[in-house]
């Protein structure tokens, strides 16, 4: 590094000191070697200037403010307190007011931090646009060169705490990570880890998460890991915990994933609602789900549901997706105070919610109640977006508005029509499909999906996007021909976007058949895997003659045995916590009783979680409810005579 390089102290001799490895020292500066000497971007600010960081590291960065609380001899106070640099950096408003100071009065080594600090904290508060001119006259102030190199030049004296709060810096100010300065930074974090306390493992860690992928900052990662391993059974700020466990990240190993949970437990008590909100969402970061951790998170956010803010609770529920945790109490509780503050949120905050909803596959019935008299008040206010979330979110979980459902559906109708000009030809279809899950069936829509010149374009849809286009075709196909709905003049689907029919890619399920079989009586017939309409795959269809006296009243032309489809299908068809189909399997329905069958739903969970033996009674009394029925009064009469029985002995 020539005449500006650094003096680096020796490496620690205390535990974990064999970390850093002779390979990881001549690595250490590899990008510097090939660096300018200028720190920065080649004529440009880079694009990371402008992205938001965590609100983590803006809160460490406002924790560092003022230097004079943190420095560790009480004469280095003083010293600050006097200095003039110190008391006008805390008037300053902007970058460009920091580095003319800084040209006026050169920081020490001891108030470098803060200047780099106080840099970072101005152009926080600035709006995007303010924020990126402030920046560009930083990068080219003469000042922004002449602080780095001092920083640079004084790394090694600095504290631990300045050297971290340093780097996260230059690292939020936009500084290229490949820089000389950064790099000269990182190999002192290296060489002084063992050294860092709690606080300064929490602020490294929050700038190694903004940092791209190089050696100097795996090196660092792996290091911290073990540091943390090491010293985890001594931390005891919850806020220091989970900043740790995000930067560990998806990649930590599920060994110390189970420490770091165990940790997390034992804290648990400490737990404020900040820290369970930020703990649910460290955990999606980390792809690790705790349901220990979750309960009790969970239960603090619902006991506080009225101080949380729009962002952090959809943020929860987002998370709540990514770790597959459900509660239906949660969730109900979250439900209810969404529809609270229907006329409080804007219609964009409402739906987001719903979407949110609809792929946990719960259904929000105080939300879906609220929003619909929103919607129908006045469905013009939604955007196409919205419009579009709201018809998948109400089909996909079948909910159903009773006496308002067609006015709900007829108010959802000319606010998409008078969309129709900016859709796109797959919106338009998914528009048309989700209707035709509710069984609505706008003739304007249906139109203008089925001409020839809208068809035309999907012809050019992307293989990896074919399949979903195809079945969507299907569904609305299927609902035209077997409902018959009243249309201006009659249309169909081309064949030629249709696919191929495909006997369904579901495994047969085991054991299913052979129960079936021990199922049916004599005088029933069954048949297997059988495929309707060339769209609907029935697992099994039981006929059973129908009575004589019934089937002597029938007509001639009606059928003269009961058909029972039988259907074995997965528990995520349903919405969950509730026996209420979801939106494709209640269209299933829908048109097997069209066409003249029974439907008997089944799920795979049910027949896996009880002994064989059972199985074929369950499913007994499952398809023939009629002959639990009978059989009852016949068992109650037998257990009364039996009793009576006994008491008559007991008397005796």
């Amino acid at each position: 590094m020539g005449e500006t390089s650094t003096k680096y102290t020796s490496f620690p001799t205390q535990q974990l000191a064999h970390i850093w490895t002779t390979r990881h020292r001549q690595t250490c500066l590899e990008s510097s070697l090939v660096s300018s000497v200028r720190f920065y971007s080649k004529g440009t600010i880079p694009s990371e200037v402008l992205e938001e960081k965590e609100p983590l590291s803006s809160a460490l960065l406002v924790s560092s403010l003022p230097d004079d609380d943190q420095s560790e001899e009480t004469t280095s106070k003083e010293i600050q307190r006097a200095s003039p640099l110190m008391d006008r950096l805390k008037r300053c408003g902007s970058p460009s007011d920091v580095l003319e100071l800084t040209s006026q009065y050169p920081p020490t080594y001891k108030q470098i931090s803060s200047c780099l600090t106080h840099l970072c904290f101005c152009s926080k508060k600035m709006s995007n646009d303010n924020r990126r001119y402030e920046l560009q006259l930083m990068f080219e102030h003469p000042g922004f060169d002449i602080l780095l190199q001092n920083a640079m030049k004084n790394v090694g004296q600095m504290r631990n705490e300045d050297v971290t709060y340093s780097v996260l810096s230059m690292v939020n100010l936009g500084v290229p990570q490949g820089s000389r300065v950064i790099q000269t930074f990182l190999r002192t974090c290296q060489e002084n880890l063992n050294n860092f306390d709690e606080k300064n493992l929490s602020i490294l860690a929050s700038c190694l998460q903004n940092m791209e992928q190089s050696n100097n900052t795996d090196a660092l990662k792996e290091g911290l890991r073990m540091v943390v391993e090491a010293r985890l059974p001594g931390i005891k700020n919850v806020m220091a915990l989970q900043t740790t466990m995000r930067m560990l990240g998806k990649d930590t190993p599920l060994g110390l994933k189970r420490k770091l949970e165990a940790k997390a437990l034992s804290m648990s008590d400490q737990f404020s609602l900040p820290n369970s909100q930020h703990m649910i969402t460290t955990m999606a970061t980390m792809e690790f789900s705790s349901k220990p951790l979750l309960d009790i998170c969970s239960k603090k956010i619902q006991e506080n549901l009225n101080g949380i803010p729009f962002n952090l609770l959809f943020k929860a529920m987002q998370s709540y997706r990514e770790l597959h945790y459900r509660d239906v109490e949660l969730f109900t509780r979250i439900s209810e105070h969404c529809a609270s503050m229907i006329d409080i949120w804007s219609k964009k905050q409402v739906a987001l919610f719903l979407s949110v909803y609809e792929r946990l596959a719960f259904c929000p019935d105080a939300l879906m109640e609220a929003f619909a008299g929103k919607v129908i008040e006045n469905p013009k206010a939604l955007t196409l977006k919205d419009l579009l979330c709201v018809v998948k979110v109400y089909s996909t979980l079948n909910y159903d508005l009773q006496h308002r459902q067609q006015q709900f559906l007829d108010s959802l109708t000319p606010a998409l029509v008078s969309y129709l000009p900016e859709m796109s030809s797959f919106e338009l279809l998914k528009a048309v499909y989700h209707l035709c899950l509710l069984g609505h069936f706008p003739p304007v829509l249906l139109e203008h999906l089925l001409q020839s010149s809208t068809l035309e374009k999907f012809k050019s849809t992307l293989p990896r996007f074919l399949g979903n286009q195809e079945r969507m075709f299907q569904t609305v196909k299927m609902c035209l021909h077997l409902e018959r709905p009243l249309l201006p003049r009659p249309l169909a689907v081309p064949p030629s976007l249709l696919g191929a029919s495909v006997l369904g890619g579901r495994a047969v399920i085991p054991g299913l058949s052979q129960c079936l079989e021990s199922v049916i009586e004599a005088d029933m017939t069954l048949q297997e895997r059988v495929l309707l309409e060339g769209f609907y795959l029935i697992d099994g269809v039981i006929a059973k003659p129908l009575p004589s006296h019934l089937s002597e009243t029938e007509s001639s032309g009606a059928e003269s045995s009961r058909r029972i489809a039988v259907v074995c299908l997965l528990s995520s068809s349903f919405c969950y916590g509730t026996s209420k189909p979801r939106g494709i399997l209640a269209l299933k329905i829908r048109h097997l009783k069209t066409l003249g069958y029974d439907p008997v739903l089944v799920t795979e969970q049910e027949l896996q979680s009880m002994p064989e033996e059972k199985r074929t009674d369950f499913l007994k009394d499952r398809i023939f409810p009629e002959l639990r029925s009978e059989t009852q009064p016949e068992a109650e009469q037998l257990d009364k005579n039996t009793n009576q029985e006994s008491q008559t002995v007991q008397s005796t």
